[in-house]
């Protein structure tokens, strides 16, 4: 288990678990065979509990989490940088899981969810582009086992 050392910077689980939903983008963090860390950013959308994203069917996220499947994901909210305080007015997330391949209607789910945050007006064609690429893509879910949440808000 990870501890936050700001303490007085953490947020509720419940404004971390919307962070994740409304968040546009997060980079996933895997490490290699050889201990090389590797931080990809990706979309995602973040559903039951879990983080899903698709990807090609292979790469070195695939490789590594093929290797070790503990990854972290984080996500960063709005910021504004403070020039005169040299610091930064933010808020995070970080989420610890075990990422694994999805597949038949768990698979079909995660795309549908995908197409319904990033092409709300394109679902009917976004489906059409599912199974026009349903053989080159994979699907990935991170497992949540933890996850934290941090601001500076003033």
């Amino acid at each position: 288990m990870n501890i936050m050392r700001r303490k007085d910077r953490e947020v509720s689980q419940q404004e971390t678990l919307e962070l994740l939903d409304k968040s546009e983008y997060g980079v996933l963090s895997t490490v290699d065979k050889y201990g090389q860390p590797y931080g990809v950013p990706l979309s995602y959308v973040y559903k039951e509990n879990a983080i899903f994203f698709h990807c090609a069917v292979d790469g070195q996220k695939l490789d590594n989490i093929a290797y070790n499947s503990k990854v972290s994901f984080s996500v960063v909210g709005s910021t504004t940088v403070l020039p005169e305080t040299f610091g930064t007015l933010y808020d995070s997330a970080v989420v610890f899981g075990i990422a694994r391949e999805v597949f038949y209607v768990e698979r079909h789910q995660a795309l549908v969810w995908l197409l319904e945050k990033y092409c709300t007006d394109f679902i009917e064609g976004g489906l059409h582009y599912i199974e026009l690429k349903n053989k080159v893509t994979r699907v990935i879910k991170i497992e949540i086992s933890q996850v934290s949440g941090k601001a500076r808000r003033k």
